[in-house]
């Protein structure tokens, strides 16, 4: 019987841009993205990062798409993004994901932080709630902090009981968080009335 390790068939492309939101890289694993950074310095340092969370997540075992597989090209998703970072309105919803090994509990915390809309927020303990986890907000907090796929896993919208932001693990931190929810509030605020 010959055995075949699935991700070494599995390639590797990284796109990069410079955004209003610093530069953002996206990596896609076979036709799904797989990682994604932003808020750097330079569209290189974005690329290296992302490249490394990609490799980790297909390293990391057994990997589960998150999805339709539908047919996204990169430069798609890239302007997608860019619109994003200058104020567009977009959940991502629709892109296919490919998440590296998860638990049960992971993978339904992150469908929960798929699912919030853009220009809204859930608190770490309302997503642990509406995954059958009540009292594991720390959990969920975890699980936002080893994001490998930020704004199209958008964690930056999950904060903290109490008016806090909680935590963010992009270069700006929470500044960057704190911008993306404003940017995503103004643009909801338009978008309304």
């Amino acid at each position: 019987m010959l055995a075949t390790d699935r991700r070494a068939l599995l390639s590797v492309d990284v796109a990069s841009i410079e955004s209003e939101i610093g530069a953002l890289a996206v990596a896609f694993c076979s036709d799904r993205a797989c990682a994604a950074s932003i808020g750097h310095a330079s569209a290189r340092e974005a690329e290296r990062r992302v490249f490394a969370a990609a490799q980790e997540a297909l390293q990391s075992g057994r990997t589960l798409p998150l999805g339709d597989a539908v047919v996204l090209a990169p430069e798609t998703l890239l302007a997608r993004l860019q619109g994003y970072a200058a104020g567009g309105e977009d959940d991502f919803f629709d892109v296919p994901l490919l998440l590296g090994a998860m638990t049960p509990f992971q993978r339904r915390v992150v469908a929960a932080c798929r699912a919030i809309p853009y220009g809204s927020t859930r608190t770490y303990g309302q997503i642990a709630a509406s995954v059958g986890s009540r009292g594991a907000a720390r959990a969920v907090g975890q699980v936002m902090a080893s994001n490998r796929i930020p704004l199209l896993v958008p964690c930056h919208r999950v904060v903290a009981s109490g008016g806090g932001l909680g935590g963010f693990s992009a270069p700006q931190g929470v500044d960057l968080k704190r911008r993306l929810l404003a940017m995503e509030a103004r643009a909801a605020e338009l978008s309304c009335c």
